[in-house]
């Protein structure tokens, strides 16, 4: 069924106060008179994460190295007890995921463990819009096996600079690739790729087949289990909201829990074995056996309160309201934004979008900053994408049509045309 919008204040208001998760809301550090849109980016502080991390510094503070064998050695095995709530999130088993290093620092993990090139078999298939650091892990990896990137890095292109179409990815798995590796979500459109088309072809045809999620987790339902990927990677500070530069995490699927990991370190030495520091790595054959390192406990610690929020939320809830609250946005936009230039860069379908708005002008990084002078937190992507990002747990309906106000006043008022155009570090 269509969702009937209206314009006007006292119509968002009647959202938020039918909005059975704007509870959530009160649980984040919200600062006046700033409307933040840039959660696909990294998402706020919620009073549930410094908890958590307060939590843990109190316990360094008590107990020093004995840290790690208080509370049934929990920080010591922190990964796991961090799995026990993504789990869920992820549709997997929890013995499925670690949290660990960074999302390229796990691309590399996986692609070095999966990777093993044949003269028949050597290709590694990728697109040309993803995030770069993908592709950079990839073509680092390539080049650590000896081969060119140019040859064994098969680019799947873009239809028009913007979307990747599934079918030229399915074309595009000839027998000499290996490998899949692909965003479920693509960061400038927010487009969502049918993970279960592109898996199941790529299985189909004996090619192993990974998926970068760091746009999808938190925002949208993901059944790995179902899917039956051989692996997976992701960020947890985006929407998932774990802190700047949180622990990321992996997944791998239980079918390869023998594999060896292609970077192996001690902490992916089995627990019971660990401490006897032997020169031979004895291989935790789960997950946890491709960690590298010990736990980076505070950037790992805000994540289990911000966790305990997505499961009480539940992953269809989440994801109802983020469709919505976008939705909202969209129709706004077309409403009121149209003659001023601006244009929906995203698809409109459910089913191919992911959490934020792509709003498209082509003053659109001189109109980012004039929001941030107003309050607003977007972000901005080149050519021309001013990113939106209405949050399920912690963005209001009224915010939404407040930045939309603004916007409108910046484009009457022409206040954009005095912001430089020297680029800033961060946009």
């Amino acid at each position: 069924m269509e969702v009937k919008f209206q314009d006007g204040v006292d119509f968002s208001k009647l959202l938020d106060n039918n909005d059975p998760l704007g509870h959530f809301r009160q649980r984040f550090y919200i600062r006046k008179h700033v409307v933040y849109m840039c959660g696909n980016s990294l998402g706020l502080a919620s009073k549930d994460a410094e908890a958590g991390l307060l939590r843990a510094l109190d316990k360094w503070k008590e107990e020093g190295v004995a840290i790690w064998n208080i509370d049934d050695s929990k920080y010591y095995l922190y990964s796991s007890h961090l799995a026990r709530l993504l789990a869920p999130i992820v549709g997997s088993e929890e013995d499925e995921i670690a949290v660990m290093d960074t999302t390229t620092t796990n691309i590399h993990q996986v692609i070095s463990t999966f990777y093993k090139p044949t003269d028949a078999k050597y290709k590694i298939l990728v697109d040309d819009i993803n995030f770069p650091t993908d592709r950079y892990a990839i073509d680092s990896q390539v080049r650590l096996k000896g081969y060119d990137p140019r040859d064994a890095v098969k680019v799947v292109k873009s239809i028009d600079g913007k979307f990747i179409n599934e079918d030229d990815v399915i074309d595009a798995m000839t027998p000499d690739v290996a490998i899949v590796f692909l965003p479920t979500v693509y960061y400038r459109t927010a487009q969502v790729l049918d993970m279960e088309k592109v898996t199941k072809a790529a299985k189909d045809r004996g090619i192993l087949v990974g998926w970068d999620l760091c746009h999808a987790i938190g925002i949208l339902e993901i059944d790995l289990k179902a899917l039956d990927c051989d692996f997976a990677v992701w960020c947890n500070y985006k929407y998932l909201n774990g802190g700047p530069g949180s622990a990321a995490a992996l997944y791998i699927n239980r079918k390869h829990f023998n594999l060896l990991p292609g970077l192996a370190g001690w902490y992916g030495n089995r627990v019971e074995t660990q401490f006897l520091l032997r020169q031979e790595f004895d291989h935790q054959k789960d997950a946890g056996g491709w960690q590298i390192g010990s736990p980076n406990v505070f950037s790992m610690a805000p994540l289990k309160g911000a966790l305990k929020m997505f499961n009480e939320a539940g992953m269809a809830n989440i994801r109802k309201k983020s469709l919505h609250i976008t939705k909202y946005l969209m129709y706004l936009v077309e409403k009121k934004l149209k003659k001023y230039g601006f244009t929906i860069g995203n698809y409109r379908e459910d089913s191919k979008r992911g959490g934020h708005v792509c709003l498209e002008h082509n003053e659109g990084y001189r109109i980012s900053l004039a929001l941030k002078d107003r309050g607003v937190v977007p972000d901005f992507r080149d050519p021309n994408i001013i990113r939106l990002t209405p949050t399920a747990l912690y963005t209001s309906y009224t915010e939404v049509y407040e930045v939309v106000n603004i916007l409108i006043d910046i484009m009457e008022n022409h206040s954009y045309l005095n912001i430089s155009l020297k680029r800033k570090l961060v946009v």
